[in-house]
């Protein structure tokens, strides 16, 4: 890894100035200061590898909420900082705009505010930054988004080939036999994951997996509008939702439609959000434990920062079993035999 010395010699200045120049230090000028970034960064420079470098943490976090506790964010970033903050690092939470990735390429950004790592909540993979991080030298941990190939990126998460298989299982047993599943927009990673997780769980429990099951759009409205018409049609008796937020729409959808969930159909979501027990009737989920999910990805980073190149961390999912699922109509139940 290079070190402030080679940066001197490529641009013949004294380490003193490079030095200087990383920190932000008022008598240096923009311009050399940018050349002292953009030399760093191409030389392979990293703040996490001083050993005596400072010990902050940056959490971006975009397309997401995390102020309140309703909010999905909101414990991740409380995992993050009790498994951070005792180890000695400061957490620094710093919301993500277009703006700022169009400005500063990702390891300037993290060298000119001395971040010796980040970890990223929400980012889209039209992000600029997401595809940077490719080749970025800068330790990252990315929560459900992978980078291939790049050993100083770790993605973190819920298994969700064991969560989609865990509901559909669920509802085979209550004797659902056509099971749609309704996505937000597949221009995220995640929706992408489960949508592929949906047909790998029917396909294994031996369920009917043709693709006019599922159904996706950005907005939740145009989503129902779009396919619920479809799977009705096609008399699906369960609907799994990739998101909680989407699941209750569709509830509400169905009581405008005269639709009893779950006399008529089924609903299961995905993240267990604090709203899943006050839905009416409350929502049958998949949970994530987003504050185990925030430590899990202070460990990864951990790894990272000392040179272990962990590539996934992927969190076991839990069933959550409420009032919205119950018996296919006309059918009977499996009894599980333990």
């Amino acid at each position: 890894m290079a070190r402030i010395e080679d940066i001197a010699k490529k641009l013949n200045i004294s380490k003193g100035t490079v030095s200087k120049a990383l920190n932000g230090a008022p008598d240096v000028s923009e311009t050399l200061r940018k050349s002292v970034l953009e030399t760093a960064v191409e030389l392979g420079y990293s703040r996490s590898m001083r050993k005596r470098g400072a010990k902050k943490l940056c959490l971006f976090i975009e397309n997401m909420g995390y102020s309140a506790p309703s909010d999905f964010g909101y414990d991740i970033v409380i995992g993050f900082r009790k498994a951070a903050e005792p180890a000695g690092f400061e957490v620094c939470c710093v919301p993500l705009d277009a703006q700022t990735q169009k400005n500063y390429p990702y390891d300037e950004y993290m060298l000119q505010h001395n971040y010796t790592a980040a970890f990223f909540l929400g980012l889209s993979l039209a992000d600029v930054w997401l595809h940077q991080l490719q080749t970025s030298h800068t330790p990252a941990v990315l929560l459900d988004n992978y980078i291939r190939a790049n050993p100083f990126t770790c993605y973190v998460g819920v298994d969700n080939n064991e969560g989609m298989d865990l509901a559909v299982a669920y509802l085979k047993n209550m004797g659902h036999r056509k099971i749609g599943f309704l996505s937000g927009g597949l221009g995220s990673y995640i929706n992408q994951i489960r949508y592929r997780a949906f047909f790998h769980a029917l396909r294994k429990n031996d369920l009917p997996d043709d693709h006019t099951l599922a159904g996706s759009d950005y907005f939740f409205s145009e989503c129902l509008q779009k396919h619920l018409p479809s799977l009705l049609h096609q008399k699906a008796t369960a609907i799994i939702c990739a998101h909680d937020l989407l699941a209750h729409t569709l509830i509400i959808r169905c009581r405008e439609l005269g639709l009893r969930v779950p006399d008529d159909l089924s609903i299961v979501g995905f993240d267990d959000l604090p709203l899943c027990d006050y839905t009416s009737p409350p929502l049958t989920t998949i949970r994530q434990d987003r504050t185990q999910l925030g430590k899990s990805a202070f460990y990864a980073l951990s790894s990272l920062l000392n040179s272990v190149p962990i590539s996934t961390l992927l969190l076991h999912a839990q069933l959550v079993v409420r009032q919205s699922t119950g018996t296919a109509p006309g059918k009977v139940p499996v009894l599980q035999v333990r």
